[in-house]
């Protein structure tokens, strides 16, 4: 037992740390308490029940529970809006709205060990409840705005709206399952992947406006060009909404830190209007989330319109050295895998018309800067293409499709190179019955998520056995009753007996984005894919 070692997902503050987080938080402090929001503060242990209540489809991975000595179910809070909402709907007398409430105060969930995420996050945010409309988004808005200003972070807000994908997911007329794929695909850009899930509704009117989501990010183009895609109704509802928000912020003096992105479709579920984001040079991640949420506070039996927002602090003081950060300064690092990839990678920056000759000579170096360009380039593992991604030290990333199911993480999945091309497969001793009979089925793999994912999927209990090696050992030893392994030629297979029984999943190369370098680096990302696909054409 290390009884000196904090537990995953949090960290100790010393010092000059617990300063510059200290001065961050009474700056966003003041600047709430000018704007007439009020402080309150909830218990950080609440029962189970009120989050599972507030929000069903909300992750209970993600909670930390304990239970009281009467056996009820409690979890330190994973969020600050639930607790505040049944506050103010169980709590506030009628003459107190509409309320506007700020707090400071932590949040804690569980994360996944060695993703170098942190679990306990110390958070400012307001709320206003009890008024809805133009006016109170401005409002919460403004005062998001007012905050992030406060510590002098250069930063961007992208505004969203979750009336956009209702309207056009009901139109398509598709199962809630293939409803959530399709809204993961946007959420994460993965542009190919999204074509092929919605080739089959390509007869729809809403096939355009789906497809067309992920890509439409900046300015207010971005609206007069959605409404050129689709006629529905409510969508097109919410585009005049965001043109008119968009329009009372630029006159209150925020327009240039403003974007619109429509593919920002983040927990449906739990909004019900406007969205936004924040991102500030310095930060991997979004540092500030928010949005409108009328139908929660009716969820503790009293219906009140309500929007808000949560900040970082940590995250915010990190980023506030980066002040002046604008888009377009500053490099574009991309992280390119080792090995299997490496030779098509390079081959394809070439084609695109890089300089890669350092590239090519022999070389102890790990960064590379490629000549006549603001480009540099690091080799590294696959996993750790997505790490560094993911954390903001690298903008883009080229890794495998295996690598990203395998790893997971947040980021764009923005172009499908279509080199590097494989599968997922299940396979097994030729004849064999893999989910015959009582047992349940011992699958050996180096890709352990990637096989509980697609058997869970199946509704089939099995029990996975990590191998570094050669995975094809496991069934010829009889440890396994099958692989799921990537394959290629299917060579290796049939020397050694075996058989593909199933495939799982295609693989190939993708280029990766860092969320925050995909807002603030926009033109020159999208420049730099624009030429990689070029290079794909050669």
């Amino acid at each position: 037992m290390n009884c000196i070692s904090t537990p995953e997902g949090t960290r100790d503050l010393l010092f000059s740390a617990t300063r510059a987080l200290r001065k961050t938080e009474r700056a966003v402090r003041e600047t709430l308490e000018k704007r007439g929001y009020e402080e309150i503060i909830t218990p950080v242990m609440e029962y189970y029940d009120v989050f599972l209540h507030a929000n069903p489809t909300q992750s209970q991975e993600v909670m930390v529970k304990a239970t009281d000595r009467n056996g009820r179910i409690c979890v330190m809070r994973p969020d600050n809006t639930t607790p505040i909402a049944r506050v103010a709907a169980s709590r506030f007398p009628d003459e107190a709205f509409p309320a506007h409430i700020y707090y400071c105060q932590k949040v804690i969930r569980a994360v996944a060990d060695d993703h170098g995420h942190r679990g306990e996050v110390l958070q400012v945010g307001a709320e206003l409840m009890g008024t809805d409309g133009l006016d109170a988004d401005l409002d919460i808005l403004s005062a998001a705005f007012d905050a992030l200003a406060s510590v002098g972070a250069g930063f961007r807000v992208e505004l969203g709206h979750a009336g956009i994908y209702k309207g056009l997911i009901s139109s398509l007329g598709v199962s809630e399952e293939t409803a959530e794929e399709i809204r993961t695909l946007i959420e994460n850009k993965s542009f190919a992947a999204l074509g092929d899930v919605l080739e089959p509704y390509r007869d729809r009117e809403a096939y355009r406006a789906l497809k067309a989501m992920p890509q439409l990010f900046g300015g207010v183009e971005v609206l007069e060009e959605a409404e050129r895609l689709t006629e529905n109704p409510e969508a097109r509802a919410a585009f005049a909404y965001l043109k008119a928000l968009l329009g009372a912020l630029t006159k209150a003096g925020h327009g240039d830190a403003v974007m619109i992105d429509l593919g920002l479709v983040h927990e449906l579920d739990y909004y019900t209007g406007v969205m936004f984001r924040g991102y500030a040079g310095g930060a991997g991640a979004a540092i500030l989330r928010g949005g409108r949420y009328n139908a929660l506070c009716g969820k503790f039996g009293r219906d009140l319109a309500a929007a808000g927002f949560a900040i970082d602090l940590e995250a915010l003081t990190e980023a506030a050295p980066a002040a002046g950060y604008a888009e377009g300064s500053g490099r574009i690092r991309i992280a390119l895998t080792k090995g299997r990839l490496e030779k098509k990678t390079l081959a394809l920056l070439k084609n695109s018309g890089y300089d890669i000759s350092e590239l090519e000579s022999p070389s102890r170096k790990l960064i590379f800067s490629l000549p006549g360009s603001d480009i540099e380039v690091v080799l590294a593992k696959a996993a750790d293409v997505i790490t560094y991604v993911e954390h903001g030290v690298c903008d883009m990333g080229v890794v495998g499709k295996d690598t990203i199911m395998e790893k997971g993480g947040s980021f764009y999945e923005m172009v499908d190179l279509g080199f590097g091309k494989c599968r997922f497969a299940v396979a097994t001793k030729k004849g064999r019955d893999v989910y015959g009979g009582y047992k349940m089925p011992v699958i050996a793999t180096k890709y352990p998520a990637v096989a509980k994912a697609f058997f869970e999927k199946k509704n089939i209990d099995v029990v996975t056995i990590k191998i570094e090696g050669s995975v094809e050992l496991a069934p010829l030893l009889e440890l396994a009753d099958a692989i799921v392994d990537i394959v290629e030629t299917g060579s290796t297979l049939r020397e050694n007996g075996l058989e593909v029984v199933e495939e799982v999943a295609p693989i190939s190369a993708r280029v990766i984005v860092n969320l925050a370098s995909a807002k603030l680096k926009k033109q020159q990302i999208q420049r730099v894919i624009g030429e990689l696909e070029r290079g794909l054409e050669e």
